[in-house]
């Protein structure tokens, strides 16, 4: 097996990226795959023509490497990958349609409104907030409908903050999602592809030192406590686990997914939003849960890009690949 790990990108997240394409190669090769990190620039192309790797695991966060495009990419150059196929990953990376297909489903998502910087804009930014109040109770969550990492986003627990956190949410997108907060047990749960099936891991419960579970929350050691198991009752955490599987499903996701979930007070798990790229660096939620359930991570990206490379439609006779 010959895999190419594709990180960095031109994205927010791209230091991110590189540390979990880093780490994703070194998992690899100790587990016995030939495996090389190339970044997703313009010489991309012309790399996997030379190379002709047998499958790609991807490892970019944010923009085009969870918006479907690179994959797109990947698909007109025939190099089959790990990971969900464009269009499941265009529903997914697009939070409010991603919530709206999941309320469908009957899982629990906190109500929201999504704002275009054009409309708030064009339509007086201080009418909409004001109506939106009306809408939504306090507290809310401010944060880009699309992107991941928690860049952009704010909680506003004081109305006056509000028109602040739109500003700032606007700044890393053009639409802004504005989502009731709901307070309570933060869990990530993972599902992986196994066996022909999905299968949730177990969950990791996110507890930050201070405030959100920001971008340096999540990617500075000792920012934050993990707790893998999550220390909720085995109900609540089935529950999770199903809402994660039927994300899963609905958005027609393959391979490997991470959920994001808040769990109330009344032990009610709700669906903020569900990640076709997982992080893979040392703080990272889908590496905790792989270890938790007795994997190896290498060997499950290896299995993953051994079932992507099965996936591949041979080239018509007479034509070179």
């Amino acid at each position: 097996m010959r895999a190419v790990v594709l990180a960095g990108g031109l994205t927010f997240e791209r230091e991110v990226s590189l540390r979990s394409g880093r780490r994703v190669a070194d998992a690899l090769r100790g587990a016995g795959v030939e495996a090389e990190l190339h970044d997703a620039d313009a010489g991309l192309l012309a790399y996997l023509a030379e190379s002709a790797p047998d499958a790609a695991f991807i490892a970019l966060h944010g923009g085009p490497g969870e918006d479907g495009a690179v994959r797109g990419v990947l698909d007109l150059a025939g190099v089959p990958y790990a990971g969900s196929a464009p269009e499941a990953c265009r529903l997914a990376f697009d939070k409010p349609i991603a919530k709206g297909l999941l309320r469908a489903a009957g899982v629990a998502t906190p109500e929201a409104v999504t704002l275009p910087h054009s409309t708030f804009r064009e339509l007086g930014a201080h009418a909409v907030l004001d109506r939106l109040l009306a809408r939504l109770p306090l507290p809310l969550i401010v944060k880009p409908a699309s992107g991941g990492s928690a860049l952009g986003a704010t909680v506003v627990r004081d109305a006056a903050a509000l028109p602040a956190a739109m500003v700032h949410c606007f700044s890393y997108g053009d639409t802004a999602l504005v989502e009731r907060f709901v307070e309570g047990a933060e869990l990530a749960v993972s599902v992986v592809d196994l066996d022909g099936s999905p299968r949730a891991l177990p969950a990791v419960e996110i507890v930050p030192k201070e405030g959100l579970f920001d971008y340096a929350a999540r990617y500075t050691a000792g920012m934050t406590d993990y707790y893998t198991p999550a220390r909720l009752a085995e109900p609540v955490l089935a529950a999770a686990a199903a809402a994660a599987l039927t994300a899963h499903r609905v958005l027609g996701l393959r391979d490997l997914s991470r959920t994001d979930l808040i769990v109330d007070a009344t032990g009610t798990p709700w669906f903020l939003e569900v990640n076709v790229s997982p992080g893979m660096t040392e703080t990272s939620m889908l590496p905790m849960s792989v270890a938790e359930a007795g994997l190896d991570l290498g060997a499950l990206c290896r299995d993953l890009l051994v079932r992507a490379a099965s996936r591949a439609t041979p080239p018509p006779a007479g034509r070179a690949p």
